[in-house]
């Protein structure tokens, strides 16, 4: 490895993903990890498009890297990449002339053909060429894709891409093209491949990654007994799934397979039966009771997570409060919430009844403050108990380690430096605002 290369990730944990395959891909030209972009040879920005002003921030980390490119005379490749660049590259690069690559989240397969474009371009002009390609290719991206390199003992594998579902608030079937389902061999292949490299937790990714199924018609709750017949292989996660594609088969996996964590996070949005048909979410609050019921029928212990979009156009304070009733009568142990914020294109920027600012501000603080009573409650209910961790990272403190508990809590133990990358069992013996403290009871040594 001769060049370095930053990255620089947004938004969800499809993008974490894809920059590791991208890092993937332009390993063979000579790229290894860089640190900051001011050592780097090349800066990927891998964008997202869910959160409020995601353009403008990409503009304003982009001004911050012309500047870098300026000292470096011209000695740096900037790249654009993920939902932003899929939605407005040519904005991008009306905007950021000095950027070299805008692709979209189709098309990183093809990176280091742009990259020797770019490179051509420069050589030829001495101010570069910009690249743009951010066309939805006929052939499967992850056909073209090199082997997956694990990271330490916690992996994502997507499995879908795209929607098909055109939620009126969300710009993914844009960017990401219509739902597309890997086929299960390739799954399994990689899945294996994984854990011989000593991945013992994979986290199975997709838009509607429930949406999943085999080319050959098999289910999602198939494809989870399958991997979990994987030896090495001690826990299962996914994310995210949608409510309507949440059927029996799946519900039923959630209690037969015990390699599948106990802990699901199920968007819901909103509570109000009046806003999920303006938001087109395809199911109403008591097919969301339903599912929760059968799910907890199937899996006592499991904790669910949603995602909760406040001030929707047109919300009253009667379909707020439906809101809050669904949250204290469902329960949840990890929640994102949000106001809601226009995205162009999307149906519902110009539906009528826009709810000012200052009601948005205060309804998400209230809805917050629901949702951070009942983690507490939960995080309370876990001290004293014994649960599994994988420790996958280093924490603040010299020695000290953090991993996820079955429930994707924090848990950092201290003074077992010599245990990372473990299976251990902990003892929850302090809570703290964002985290759990755990002390080692049992230790198994992962496979190398």
């Amino acid at each position: 490895m001769t060049k370095k290369l930053f990255v620089k990730t947004y938004g969800c944990q499809m993008n974490v993903y894809d920059s590791a395959r991208m890092a993937d891909v332009l390993a063979p030209l000579g790229y290894g990890p860089g640190d900051s972009p001011e050592d780097a040879d090349m800066v990927i920005l891998n964008t997202c498009h869910i959160r409020e002003k995601a353009s403008e921030k990409v503009f304003s980390e982009l001004g911050r890297l012309r500047q870098i490119k300026t000292e470096k005379d011209g000695g740096l490749i900037i790249a654009v990449a993920g939902c932003v660049a899929q939605a407005e590259g040519e904005e991008i690069l009306r905007r950021a002339p000095f950027v070299d690559i805008v692709l979209g989240p189709q098309t990183y397969h093809r990176l280091p053909e742009m990259v020797a474009q770019a490179s051509r371009a420069a050589l030829a002009n001495g101010n570069g060429g910009a690249v743009l390609d951010t066309e939805f290719p006929i052939e499967p991206k992850f056909d073209h894709l090199p082997e997956p390199r694990a990271d330490g003992p916690a992996a994502f594998l997507s499995v879908q891409e795209g929607c098909d579902k055109f939620c009126t608030f969300c710009v993914v079937p844009y960017t990401r093209g219509g739902e597309y389902s890997r086929p299960s061999q390739a799954i399994l292949d990689e899945a294996k491949k994984l854990v011989d490299q000593g991945v013992v937790e994979i986290t199975l990714l997709g838009q509607n990654v429930n949406a999943w199924h085999g080319d050959d018609g098999k289910s999602f709750g198939w494809l989870i007994r399958q991997l979990a017949k994987l030896d090495g292989l001690a826990r299962i996660r996914f994310t995210t799934s949608h409510p309507r594609d949440m059927d029996d088969d799946l519900i039923d996996a959630h209690g037969e397979v015990k390699k599948l964590m106990p802990f699901l996070h199920l968007p819901v949005q909103a509570g109000s039966n009046r806003m999920l048909e303006a938001m087109n979410r395809r199911h109403d609050r008591d097919f969301y009771f339903g599912l929760v019921d059968k799910l907890r029928a199937a899996r006592p212990d499991l904790a669910l997570s949603s995602d909760f979009i406040v001030g929707f156009p047109g919300e009253t304070d009667a379909d707020f409060a439906d809101t809050l009733d669904l949250v204290r009568r469902v329960g949840f142990v990890n929640t994102y919430s949000f106001k809601y914020s226009a995205r162009p294109g999307t149906p519902a920027a110009i539906m009528p009844n826009q709810v000012d600012e200052a009601v948005k501000e205060a309804r998400l603080a209230q809805l917050m403050d629901l949702l951070q009573e009942q983690t507490n409650h939960f995080n309370q209910n876990c001290l004293g108990m014994e649960m599994a961790v994988v420790l996958d990272r280093q924490g603040k403190y010299p020695g000290q380690l953090i991993g996820r508990s079955p429930y994707m809590q924090p848990v950092h133990v201290d003074n077992v430096a010599h245990l990372a990358g473990h299976l251990v069992t902990v003892r929850i013996s302090e809570i703290h605002p964002r985290s759990l403290k755990g002390e080692i009871i049992e230790a198994e040594r992962m496979r190398a």
